[in-house]
């Protein structure tokens, strides 16, 4: 499902296009060293990404998709993948180039991020792809290639070379965000500058609710657009679950 901001007389409004759209932790607290320690509120909180408790009255028009509020300012497509009638992440479109956004729980006293990163980075790596650790505006980060799809499945004309794909991921208290770039934009930080920013002034609503660590923060359609909301499954998406998909598709 593809939605658009278009400008109105009276001010923004949200429309729906046609076009098709691919649209307290006890096991933390047990073994606090299995991944990185969240780091300082200040080091995250003063750009963003935001937590819903932090967020500025900046005046910048989001999206509510639940979890996620994603700027979506003119010119910027969202889409929606949905999985067994689950909104599984949201992918802002700006020309050629296209971040997916995805947020998870996290433990509430220790970060996923670099052991996400090496797990993908392995992942990738056991289906052929390559994957080298960066650093970028939010620290740590990866820069793959994959091969991509055959033509029947959708993917690009036969002979065509591996995609390059740039991951990156923000810690947040009991929350981790995810960011995937594809396009020109994997490669190119003139063209990633749009993406980035949009994916700074995200907002994240974790919710109180208990959640297993990895476990996808419940999205929806927006409301604007939202004419049956899509029933929730007994088992929520993991990160594990989505391993194979949506972080090594391509968006275009």
């Amino acid at each position: 499902m593809v939605f658009r901001r278009r400008r109105a007389a009276d001010g923004d409004e949200l429309v729906k296009d046609d076009a098709d759209g691919s649209f307290d932790d006890a096991s933390a607290d047990a073994n606090p060293t299995a991944a990185a320690a969240v780091p300082p509120a200040e080091s995250f909180r003063l750009e963003g990404p935001w937590d819903a408790a932090d967020a500025p009255d900046d005046g910048t028009p989001r999206i509510d998709l639940g979890a996620l509020h994603v700027p979506a300012p003119e010119g910027v497509e969202l889409r929606v993948d949905v999985q067994d009638q689950v909104v599984v992440n949201a992918t802002l479109v700006h020309g050629p180039n296209a971040i997916q956004i995805q947020a998870f729980a996290a433990p509430k006293r220790s970060g996923i991020w670099l052991d996400v990163r090496d797990e993908i980075a392995t992942s990738l790596r056991e289906s052929g792809g390559s994957a080298e650790f960066a650093d970028g505006p939010f620290g740590p980060e990866l820069h793959a290639r994959v091969p991509p799809p055959p033509p029947d499945q959708g993917g690009p004309p036969a002979g065509t070379g591996p995609q390059p794909l740039r991951f990156i991921g923000v810690d947040g208290p009991r929350w981790f965000l995810r960011g995937l770039l594809s396009g020109p934009a994997a490669t190119d930080p003139g063209q990633a500058r749009r993406l980035i920013d949009l994916f700074r002034g995200t907002v994240v609503h974790r919710g109180g609710d208990a959640m297993a660590p990895r476990e996808l923060l419940p999205l929806r359609l927006p409301k604007e657009a939202m004419q049956q909301a899509p029933e929730p499954e007994a088992t929520r998406p993991t990160l594990e679950m989505l391993e194979r998909g949506p972080e090594i598709t391509e968006t275009r």
